[in-house]
């Protein structure tokens, strides 16, 4: 039975029938590829809402640009409000690529701008997709690029339930090793911050907060509430509670490693290659900078730029297709 329930003053009409249909028996019978025309306003949307509420598989949705995703994604949410509709664009408000002007030997370092909210909207997706069945995700073309191995981000989730054996010093370690960022002030995405045996944390995907209390080396009690609205009265009490990493980029110990010893191999070539073709700085800077980038990946898992060295990381090889949220 579809797990997706639509909700709409409309029902099919004209060709809308058939049409949903045919798309319908189309997936069913393993057609991988299906086109539907129609002219704007012919209710080209609801037809395939009605497909997948009849479908009831999980659903990517991928407009060409910002603009129609966002309108999309109203749409969709205004069809299934009781299900997951989620929003998948790049999250960059300002980006400016790396750059070197050799006439007057300046490097531009890459420069970037990040929109909270959307990179909240992307976790939220992800997390969805490992949570539910009913979800459909809204997307632009920024789900077809690189987004980290799928198998590492959801084996480093956090799975707390009551009475599970843990220490405070153990949940600290988790917890920094999953990319959170320990703080004593207000809490902000993707941090948390520890008050005796009392632990308070902010996702990367949702404006909450989760309150884990610790008592004998266990888990005693678990709650979240609304970050805007987080007065002891207004903590909803959970008995299991899944925490996602606050990145998409993560990797295990012997998988830097590994990757570290593949990034220092490649710029052994690239140094000898320069360095044979008489570009001494460029040599120079290629070897200050990726050492930089070695060293800060060894210690904390992460680096400024860190998609650079994505295709070590993953253990991808050259040419290999990047892991996307198709995967």
């Amino acid at each position: 039975m579809s797990k997706f329930k639509l909700i709409s003053q409309f029902k099919p009409a004209g060709d809308q029938p058939r049409a949903i249909k045919e798309l319908i028996k189309s997936v069913q019978s393993g057609n991988r590829y299906q086109t539907l025309e129609g002219v704007t306003g012919s209710g080209k949307t609801f037809i395939m809402a009605s497909v997948i509420e009849k479908i009831g598989k999980p659903a990517l949705v991928i407009a060409p640009n910002k603009t129609l995703a966002a309108q999309l994604y109203s749409e969709y949410k205004n069809f299934f409000p009781e299900n997951k509709v989620c929003y998948f664009v790049s999250y960059y408000d300002y980006y400016q690529p790396e750059a070197y002007i050799p006439v007057t030997d300046t490097y531009i370092d890459k420069e970037a701008m990040i929109n909270e909210e959307i990179d909240r909207l992307r976790h939220f997706a992800t997390s969805a997709l490992m949570t539910r069945k009913d979800v459909i995700i809204v997307a632009s073309v920024s789900c077809i690029y690189n987004l980290g191995v799928p198998e590492t981000y959801f084996g480093a989730t956090l799975n707390l339930k009551i009475d599970k054996p843990i220490t405070r010093g153990d949940l600290i370690r988790q917890l920094v090793k999953m990319h959170f960022e320990r703080t004593r002030p207000s809490l902000k995405r993707g941090a948390f911050r520890v008050r005796g045996d009392i632990f308070e944390i902010m996702p990367a995907s949702e404006e909450i907060i989760y309150r884990i209390e610790l008592s004998g080396q266990k888990v005693a009690s678990m709650a979240f509430a609304d970050y805007l609205n987080k007065s002891g009265q207004n903590f909803i009490p959970q008995r299991e509670i899944i925490i996602f990493p606050p990145k998409h980029f993560i990797s295990t110990e012997p998988e830097r490693e590994r990757a570290i010893k593949e990034i220092k191999a490649e710029l052994k070539e690239r140094l000898a290659h320069l360095t044979k073709s008489g570009l001494l700085l460029e040599a120079e800077r290629l070897e200050r900078r990726t050492k930089f980038d070695v060293e800060m990946i060894r210690a904390i898992g992460y680096c400024h730029g860190v998609e650079n060295y994505s295709r070590h990381l993953t253990g991808k090889l050259p040419g290999e297709s990047p892991s996307t949220l198709l995967e």
